[in-house]
C-alpha cells in the first residue's frame, strides 16, 4: 500500500460523507438501535471533536475522530476503514495518530465503546493490541451485552 496521508478534514465533504453513512449503516446492520453510538455528520462537527480522514493518492481509505470529554480524558469515535482498504494498516494508522494527538493535548486517557458482536472483533483485537482494556461505562454509555467500554491510560498520577 501506498504510504497515507492523515490530514484533519470535515465530514461534510462528500467522499468522507458517503464513508460515514457506510459506517453507521454497519453499526446499524450489527447493533440493536439502542447500543449504536456512532455519531452522525452533525455531531462530527461538535467543538469537542477533531475529525481527522486518511487518504492514499487523494482516496479516502478511513476516518478517525478525538472527542476532548475533559481536560485529561478523550474518546475516540467515529473511528471506520473503508471495506477496499480493510486489513492495510488503515486503522492502525488512524489509532496511532489519535492517540499522539491526545498526547500532544495532555490527556491522561483515552477511551471508546464498540461492539462485541463477531463484526466489530477485529477493532477489539486492534484496541487491545494497542494497550486498551476493558472498562467500566463512561460518559454516558451503560451496561449492554452489545457494548464493550475499553480505556487506554496514557499517563499516570504522578506520585
Amino acid at each position: 500500500m501506498n504510504e497515507g496521508v492523515i490530514t484533519p478534514d470535515d465530514p461534510r465533504n462528500a467522499d468522507v460523507r458517503r464513508l460515514l453513512e457506510r459506517h453507521l449503516a454497519f453499526a446499524n446492520e450489527h447493533s440493536p438501535p439502542e447500543d449504536v453510538h456512532a455519531l452522525d455528520i452533525d455531531g462530527l462537527l461538535h467543538p469537542s471533536i477533531s475529525f481527522f480522514a486518511y487518504r492514499a493518492e487523494g482516496e479516502l481509505l478511513g476516518v478517525g475522530a478525538l472527542k476532548h470529554l475533559d481536560d485529561e480524558h478523550a474518546e475516540l469515535k467515529s473511528m471506520h476503514t473503508s471495506a477496499e482498504a480493510r486489513g492495510r494498516g488503515v486503522g492502525r494508522a488512524m489509532l496511532e495518530h489519535l492517540l499522539a494527538l491526545a498526547r500532544r493535548r495532555g490527556y491522561r486517557r483515552v477511551s471508546l465503546e464498540t461492539g462485541t458482536m463477531d463484526a466489530f472483533a477485529p477493532a477489539r483485537a486492534m484496541y487491545a493490541k494497542a494497550g486498551f482494556v476493558s472498562c467500566p461505562p463512561f460518559n454516558g454509555y451503560w451496561d449492554s451485552p452489545n457494548s464493550v467500554c475499553m480505556t487506554l491510560v496514557l499517563a499516570e498520577e504522578a506520585p
